[in-house]
């Protein structure tokens, strides 16, 4: 079977924990920053954590073999 191809847009936005969970960048930082309140622009500074949702079709369908290092990794962490 041939190797599955990664997205390339994908593994540049996200980024999987050892936990498997997805973070990423926040949206809305891009332009017209004088019309957000200062908490909005101070919270979308940092990376967030996707939901069990997003992150489910993240992993399925663009970053395949992130899935299933994570996915090895829960496993020795249970066992170990």
């Amino acid at each position: 079977m041939p190797k599955m191809k990664t997205k390339s847009s994908a593994k540049k936005r996200f980024k999987v924990t050892a936990k498997g969970k997805v973070k990423s960048g926040n949206a809305f930082m891009r332009h017209m920053q004088m019309n957000k309140s200062k908490q909005m622009k101070r919270k979308a500074r940092r990376t967030g954590v996707l939901s069990e949702a997003d992150a489910r079709i993240v992993l399925r369908n663009w970053l395949p073999y992130a899935r299933k290092t994570a996915q090895r990794l829960l496993k020795e962490a249970n066992n170990g």
